[in-house]
C-alpha cells in the first residue's frame, strides 16, 4: 500500500503534543493517527498532503473548531502511514476507523439490523429466507428493507409464482426420508424438491425467473408467465393456465407494491438528511430498474468538526466500503456535493467497475425523489432527537453522579462490571462487561472459564478473572503502541464487582499486588439493599433511589450477570449435549454433519456396517474403522454381565 512512516511527537511520558519537527511529515497522500497517553486512537484522518494537513492542528487553538482542540490536547502523539494515492489513503482511513473506532470521529451508528430477503444458491436445491446480520458467500441477497413484515408478505406473494422452498435443511431432509411433502407443496407455495416432484433443471429455472424480478426486470417475467399461460390453453392444458393465471394475478400484485419512481432502466440510490449540530439521521432508497426495492436508515454522530459537504463523504465512505447488498448504482443523488467528488467518483466506480455519477438533483422527479426520502429522514431525526434529549441528559447526569458520590477523579467514561455463574461448582465462568460513555460496548465485553477452581468459591474465581484480566492490560501497554492488541489495552475508570464487601476485598487486594491500585477505582454492588462499598469506608454509600447513578450501576450489574448466565448455559448446554460422535479421530465437525445427514440420526449411525462407512468415498478407511470401533466399544455394563 506504500511506506508507512511512525513519527511525531510523541509524549511517551504523557506530556502534552509536540509539532513534529520539521521537514520530517512527507508531501505525499497517506492517513494518520492521533493518539493518547496509553496509546488509545482518538482520531484518524486522511490527507492528500500529510505535512500541509498537519500542520493545521498545531496553530493556536483559539482559532481551532472546539472539538478538534479538545482532540488535540487530549492527544500526546501522532503518527502517519504514506500511501500511494489519495484513493490508498481513503480506503485506510476507513479500515483503521472501523479497526479502533476512535472517539473523535464521526460514527455512522445502525441501530437495528435491517432484514434482508436471501436466496442460497450455493445449496443443491435453492431456498428463500429472510435474513439479518453479516452476508455470507454463497447467498444472494436483496433489501435491505425497513421492516420484516413487509419483506415477508412480498416473499409469499412471490412463492405463488415462483414456488421455490423455504424450509430448513434439517425439515427437507426429514420430509425426504418420510417421503411426504409439508403443507407448501399443497398449497402450491412449493415445488416440492424434497419428493422429486421437480427436476433440477425445472426447478433452476423457477429459481433464476425470482432472482430476474427481484432484479427488477419484472416485464420479462410477467411476458413469460403471460406467454406460458396463453400456450397452455391452446394445448388444453386448463389445469395449468388456471394455475399460471393465479402465478400471474400474484406477480402483478407483489409489483404493485413496488413504488415506480423512476425510468425502467435507471439503477438509483437517493441519500436524505437531516441534521443538527450533533448528530445527523440518514434515510437510503434503493431504487433499480425504477423501483424501490429497499432502504436503509442510520444516525450519524458528530464527534468531529465537519460541515454538510465533509458530512456526505462520511456517509458516501460508511454505506459503500463494504459490499452493499444491491451492489453500487450507476447514480447516487445526494443533499450537498461530496467535499472531495473526485475522489468519491473514482473509488465507487473502481467498486462498480464503471462510471458513478454523484450529484445534486436541481429538478424533475430526482429532485423531487431527494425531497421525498429527505422528508423520511427529517421525520425520523425528529423521533431521534426526543429520544436523544433525556437519553443523553441522563447518561451524562448519572456518570457525573458516580463521580461525586464515589468521590472519583473524574467521570468514570469506561466502566468494567464482573460477576460470576456456577450451577454448585461446574461449569464456573466468569464475565466482564464494559459500558463507555454510560452505554454499553458489546465489542469489548469478554468471558472467562475458571481455570483453577475446584468447587464453590466465588472469592477465588473473582481473584482469577480478575488477575487475568489486568495482567492482560499490564502486558500490553508494556508493549511497542504498533504492537498492543486492544482487546484489554484500555483501563477503566471504574471497576465494579457484583458482591458485597467480600467481593471488593478480593478486587481490592488483586489491584495492590498489580500496582494498579492508584491507577483504577473500583466498588462493589451488593444486591440484597443496593448498597455499594468502596475501599477504605466500612459503611456502604446508599445512592439516591431515584437517581440516575443507581439505575446506571443496576443496568450494568444485570447485563454481567445476564452475560455470565448466557455463557454459563452453553457450557452446560454443550456439555449434556455430547454426542458420541464427539472426539473420535479424524471426524470432524463437517465429516459429523454429513455422516449424520447421510444415515438420518445417531441411531442409524450406531447400526451400520463397516463395510458400509468404508463405502463413502469422503470418509477415509481409517476414520471408518474408527468410527465402527467407538460405537461398537462394549459398555462397562455390557462388560460386567458377560463376567
Amino acid at each position: 500500500m506504500g511506506e508507512r512512516t511512525e513519527r511525531g511527537r510523541t509524549g511517551d511520558d504523557g506530556g502534552v503534543l509536540e509539532r513534529p519537527p520539521a521537514g520530517t511529515i512527507p508531501d505525499a497522500p497517506g492517513s494518520y493517527q492521533f493518539k493518547g497517553a496509553d496509546g488509545r486512537v482518538l482520531y484518524v484522518g486522511k490527507a492528500k498532503s500529510l505535512r500541509q494537513r498537519l500542520s493545521n492542528y498545531f496553530q493556536n487553538p483559539r482559532y481551532l473548531p472546539p472539538r478538534t482542540a479538545q482532540m488535540v490536547a487530549t492527544a500526546t502523539s501522532v503518527e502517519w502511514i504514506q500511501v500511494g494515492n489519495e484513493l490508498e489513503a481513503l480506503m485506510l482511513e476507513y479500515s483503521l476507523i472501523k479497526q479502533h473506532r476512535p472517539r473523535f470521529n464521526i460514527r455512522l451508528v445502525d441501530d437495528k439490523s435491517y432484514p434482508l430477503l436471501a436466496v442460497t444458491l450455493s445449496d443443491e436445491w435453492p431456498r428463500a429466507l429472510v435474513m439479518r446480520g453479516e452476508k455470507k458467500k454463497g447467498i444472494r441477497y436483496f433489501g435491505p428493507f425497513g421492516h420484516a413484515y413487509a419483506i415477508r408478505e412480498t416473499l409469499d406473494l412471490l412463492l405463488r409464482t415462483f414456488p421455490i422452498r423455504t424450509c430448513s435443511d434439517n425439515k427437507f431432509t426429514h420430509h425426504t426420508r418420510l417421503g411426504r411433502p409439508c403443507l407448501l407443496f399443497h398449497i402450491e407455495k412449493c415445488a416440492g424438491p424434497c419428493v422429486g416432484e421437480i427436476d433440477h433443471v425445472s426447478y433452476g429455472r423457477l429459481v433464476e425467473d425470482l432472482l430476474a424480478f427481484l432484479d427488477g426486470d419484472t416485464d420479462e417475467v410477467v411476458a413469460a408467465l403471460d406467454q406460458r399461460m396463453r400456450d397452455a390453453a391452446k394445448n388444453l392444458e386448463f389445469e395449468l393456465a388456471a394455475r399460471l393465471r393465479d402465478r400471474l394475478v400474484s406477480v402483478r400484485r407483489a409489483i404493485e407494491k413496488q413504488q415506480i419512481v423512476a425510468e425502467r432502466d435507471e439503477d438509483i440510490d437517493v441519500i436524505g438528511l437531516a441534521d443538527d449540530e450533533l448528530e445527523a439521521a440518514v434515510q437510503v432508497f434503493f431504487v433499480r430498474k425504477g423501483r424501490v426495492v429497499g432502504r436503509k436508515g442510520f444516525i450519524v454522530d458528530k464527534v468531529e468538526d465537519i460541515d454538510q459537504h465533509q458530512l456526505v463523504d462520511k456517509i458516501l465512505e460508511g454505506l459503500y466500503a463494504e459490499d452493499p447488498p444491491l451492489g453500487i448504482p450507476r447514480t447516487v443523488l445526494v443533499p450537498h456535493d461530496p467535499a472531495d467528488a473526485a475522489l468519491h467518483e473514482w473509488w465507487l466506480g473502481e467498486q462498480r467497475e464503471s462510471k458513478v455519477d454523484i450529484r445534486v438533483p436541481q429538478r424533475g422527479d430526482k429532485r423531487t425523489l431527494l425531497e421525498t426520502v429527505t422528508r423520511n429522514a427529517q421525520e425520523e431525526f425528529t423521533r431521534h432527537r426526543l429520544k436523544r434529549a433525556t437519553d443523553h441528559n441522563a447518561r451524562a447526569q448519572a456518570l457525573n453522579e458516580l463521580r461525586d458520590h464515589l468521590d472519583l477523579p473524574e467521570a468514570p467514561l469506561r466502566i468494567e462490571c464482573f460477576d460470576m455463574s456456577h450451577i454448585q461448582g461446574s461449569d464456573y465462568v466468569g464475565s466482564m462487561v464494559v459500558v463507555e460513555d454510560g452505554l454499553p460496548k458489546r465489542s469489548d465485553y469478554r468471558r472467562f472459564k475458571i481455570k483453577t477452581i475446584d468447587g464453590n468459591d466465588d472469592f477465588a474465581a473473582m481473584e482469577e478473572v480478575l488477575t487475568r484480566r489486568f495482567k492482560a492490560y499490564i502486558e500490553d501497554v508494556a508493549k511497542p503502541v504498533a504492537e498492543r492488541s486492544g482487546r484489554f489495552s484500555y483501563p477503566p475508570q471504574l471497576l465494579v464487582v457484583d458482591g458485597g464487601k467480600g467481593q471488593l476485598s478480593v478486587a481490592t487486594r488483586v489491584l495492590a499486588e498489580l500496582g494498579l491500585e492508584n491507577e483504577i477505582p473500583v466498588c462493589s454492588l451488593a444486591k440484597q439493599f443496593e448498597e455499594v462499598f468502596v475501599p477504605g469506608n466500612p459503611e456502604p454509600i446508599r445512592l439516591p433511589r431515584q437517581s440516575e447513578a443507581l439505575y446506571l450501576l443496576q443496568r450494568i450489574r444485570d447485563e454481567s450477570h445476564r452475560f455470565a448466565i448466557t455463557y454459563h448455559r452453553q457450557l452446560r448446554d454443550k456439555r449434556m449435549t455430547k454426542s458420541v460422535l464427539d472426539d473420535i479421530e479424524g471426524l470432524g465437525p463437517s465429516r459429523k454433519k454429513r455422516l449424520m445427514k447421510e444415515f438420518g440420526g445417531v441411531k442409524a449411525v450406531r447400526e451400520a456396517t463397516l463395510d458400509e462407512l468404508r463405502a463413502f468415498s469422503w470418509l477415509p478407511d481409517a476414520v471408518a474403522d474408527n468410527v465402527y470401533a467407538k460405537l461398537h466399544a462394549p459398555t462397562t455394563s455390557s462388560r460386567r454381565s458377560a463376567t
